[in-house]
């Protein structure tokens, strides 16, 4: 999702556009993000109360882990809950929400800053799978097996998350990370991984796929206001990561520090702000993931 989305004032709109006017802060969610202004249809725009990097996380990132979790997850409380990639920035959101929930949390991590980062969220107990077997781990420490399990990872670790379900387990994939080698691999990656039937037979359990586009229209507004709230209420942490990166000539550094897994949440690129527009259409200078 590298450009994905972006947060910025109103420079222009359209002859059609009622709702918006010039000067308002708007989140928006369109490939192209890296620029200093961008054309956006309306439908891929909505109306926040101001512009800060702190809205990014919850648009695309906090969106699927909410809905992921209790419409497709049909997330309970006192269940136990496994989050893969538990300190990217979608999630953060998962640990975040499942802990608000009232379940016990584990999540996966890949380095002791990231451990302490989880734990500072609410996260039971966290993983570095660089140095601990996740299997053995959740062997161990779970032997009931986990209830739900937010799964972004792929390959073998999915292998590991459906082996540890407990009976009547949900496991929901949102993405692969371990197929993208690159722009191309998203949609093979889903192919990558081995069949489960027997072991999801044994336990009456069951793999779900999500895909935002998919839930947006129908429980999105719900799970923005449901997001909101949280974070004004600081119950709920948007998880934006610490390091600093500015105008265009900072997005190939970004990029490069977000796939050697260095990130702790969200990964923002701040863009200088322009001076002048040459377009008359809805163009929006902002903060850019």
């Amino acid at each position: 999702d590298c450009g994905f989305e972006g947060v910025g004032h109103v420079e222009e709109v359209g002859a059609g556009v009622k709702h918006l006017r010039k000067g308002d802060a708007v989140v928006y969610t369109l490939y192209g993000a890296f620029a200093e202004y961008i054309v956006v249809p309306i439908k891929f725009v909505s109306k926040v109360p101001f512009v800060t990097a702190a809205i990014l996380p919850l648009n695309v990132c906090g969106l699927t882990a909410s809905i992921a979790l209790d419409v497709v997850g049909e997330m309970k409380s006192g269940e136990t809950v496994l989050v893969t990639a538990a300190a990217g920035a979608t999630g953060q959101f998962a640990v975040q929400l499942a802990k608000l929930a009232g379940n016990t949390v584990v999540g996966t991590c890949s380095s002791p800053e990231k451990q302490a980062y989880l734990q500072s969220i609410g996260c039971d107990r966290a993983i570095d799978y660089t140095k601990e077997d996740v299997g053995a781990v959740l062997s161990k420490e779970f032997p009931r097996g986990v209830d739900l399990v937010f799964e972004s990872v792929g390959g073998s670790l999915l292998e590991t998350c459906v082996n540890n379900l407990a009976k009547h387990g949900r496991l929901i994939v949102i993405g692969s990370i371990s197929g993208y080698a690159d722009s191309s691999s998203w949609s093979a990656a889903a192919g990558a991984t081995s069949p489960f039937t027997a072991t999801l037979l044994s336990k009456s359990a069951s793999v779900r796929g999500f895909f935002l586009n998919h839930f947006a229209k129908s429980h999105g507004a719900a799970h923005a206001r449901k997001l909101t709230i949280l974070v004004r209420k600081r119950l709920l942490n948007p998880g934006l990561d610490t390091a600093t990166f500015r105008g265009l000539e900072g997005v190939a550094d970004a990029i490069e520090y977000l796939y050697a897994r260095k990130n702790i949440g969200k990964l923002v690129v701040h863009l200088a702000d322009p001076t002048t527009s040459s377009s008359d259409h809805m163009t929006l200078p902002r903060a850019s993931l």
